[in-house]
Order: C-alpha cells, then sequence, then structure tokens
C-alpha cells in the first residue's frame, strides 16, 4: 500500500472558512428562490388527486320537470 496516503475523512476536523458576504446573500437567495418554487409546486399539485377522482365520480341531480 502507498505510504502518501491520505485519509480525506481527515479534512473534515478542520476549522471552516468564512465566506464572503456577496457569496453568502447569493447562495441564500438561491436556497430562497428553489423553497419559493417548490412550495408552488406543492400547491399547484395537491388537489390533482381530488381533481382526477372528482372527474371519475358520477353525479345526481335532480331536473326539475318544466
Amino acid at each position: 500500500m502507498e505510504e502518501n496516503y491520505t485519509n480525506p475523512f481527515e479534512q473534515l476536523n478542520t476549522n471552516l472558512r468564512e465566506v464572503p458576504p456577496e457569496l453568502r446573500k447569493k447562495v441564500m437567495n438561491d436556497v430562497a428562490i428553489a423553497k419559493l418554487i417548490l412550495d408552488m409546486a406543492v400547491l399547484v399539485t395537491s388537489n390533482y388527486s381530488s381533481i382526477i377522482s372528482g372527474l371519475f365520480e358520477t353525479v345526481k341531480t335532480k331536473r326539475n320537470n318544466q
């Protein structure tokens, strides 16, 4: 086995560096947009099951004899 092998998991214990504020702001904005799109998709798709089941139900309506 090679003796110069470095364990990549040892790098996980090192201290984290600070991120520039403009990069942090951009990333947080992208995350917010992704969450908004996900929430909108849930709103649109959550009613599909009730709409589809409503299409296949037969509803008896009362007609007025005129």
